[in-house]
């Protein structure tokens, strides 16, 4: 398993990362996925074998209860394990039950750690950003559990560019912990995030880690024109993280076809060529992989280890190519004031 340094800070994780939304299966994640303790502590392991040992959760997965499994399936094995979780989103019927205020950060942190049996913490994440509360107060609240050492590193995820670099600024006026890490949606199927996040993460040294790099199931090559997402699958029951609105499904099914080009080519899947286009892109130093059974988690790990050609990448760039809106086409029309290239 191939590691990579976290951008501004001095962590290496690993290319592939095991999420655990398919954890338990409960308050509103019943589409995800139903796996127990059992099933967690043998796909722990095996991602420990092929040398994967991060795991990201987050409190509201199953109302706390991914977090009680991933804990009970590390047992005995913290020490080989990189954690990371999440807090900001709603955990309880009570106004100050969520959101980014001191009150609702220092108890989700605690909370995190109860359930997932340990006393600290490795990456924690703002979930999102929390217009309500003072990005003042946020921050130094962060800071105050990583002075305590119950966090190792702190993010951010699905900060839009002016959030994330006004956090950044409060960081470096004040002296805190600075996020070196945002969890995003990219794929190719949505390439949004280059737009305006890349450059940033660029500019700013924060790292990438990608949640539902294969836009919830969609380019796990089980769906092409001649075999379409059903009407009644998983994004219908509410297990889709990517809105189908978001999604055109001319361009979906234009991409599948490079993918099985590049995969009759290289001999892998298609899953996995699309995870490996992902792992070449700037910032990009982790995808968060799910896996609902044991051998979806085997296949998607045959992601890393190898690369796709520069040739091969152009393929799957032209195929995933979408117009910039304003101001970036705009921006685009001077090439020689832009240093980035990507």
């Amino acid at each position: 398993m191939e590691y990579r340094k976290l951008n501004g800070s001095g962590l290496f994780v690993p290319a592939l990362t095991l999420g655990t939304g398919t954890f338990g299966g409960s308050h509103g994640f019943e589409g995800w996925g139903h796996t127990g303790v059992e099933e967690a502590t043998r796909m722990v392991d095996m991602c420990l074998e092929a040398g994967l040992n991060m795991f990201d959760t987050a409190d509201i997965y199953s109302r706390g209860l991914a977090e009680e499994i991933l804990g009970k399936a590390i047992a005995g094995k913290r020490n080989k394990v990189l954690i990371a979780t999440k807090g900001t989103f709603p955990m309880g019927e009570g106004r100050n039950e969520e959101g980014a205020s001191r009150f609702h950060l220092i108890e989700a942190c605690e909370a995190s750690l109860r359930r997932l049996g340990t006393d600290h913490i490795d990456l924690y994440y703002m979930h999102g950003f929390d217009a309500n509360t003072p990005v003042e107060e946020t921050l130094r609240a962060l800071d105050d559990l990583v002075t305590s050492g119950k966090i190792r590193y702190i993010g951010c995820s699905n900060f839009s560019g002016w959030q994330l670099m006004k956090s950044l600024s409060v960081s470096e006026r004040r002296g805190w912990s600075r996020y070196v890490a945002h969890q995003v949606y990219y794929s190719l199927l949505n390439r949004d995030f280059e737009w305006e996040l890349m450059p940033l993460g660029i500019d700013q040294q924060v790292g990438t880690v990608v949640w539902s790099p294969l836009a919830a199931g969609r380019l796990g090559g089980r769906y092409r024109r001649n075999n379409p997402v059903p009407q009644d699958g998983r994004v219908a029951r509410g297990g889709a993280p990517v809105r189908d609105n978001v999604v055109s499904y001319d361009r979906l099914y234009n991409i599948i076809d490079v993918l099985d080009e590049l995969a009759a080519e290289t001999g892998k899947t298609v899953a996995q060529v699309a995870l490996n286009w992902l792992l070449q892109r700037p910032t990009v130093c982790s995808l968060v992989i799910g896996a609902s059974s044991e051998e979806q988690l085997r296949q998607n790990l045959g992601a890393v280890d190898w690369k796709l050609t520069a040739e091969q990448i152009s393929r799957l760039d032209a195929a995933s190519k979408t117009e910039k809106p304003y101001p970036y086409w705009h921006q685009d029309e001077r090439p020689e004031l832009s240093s980035q290239v990507f």
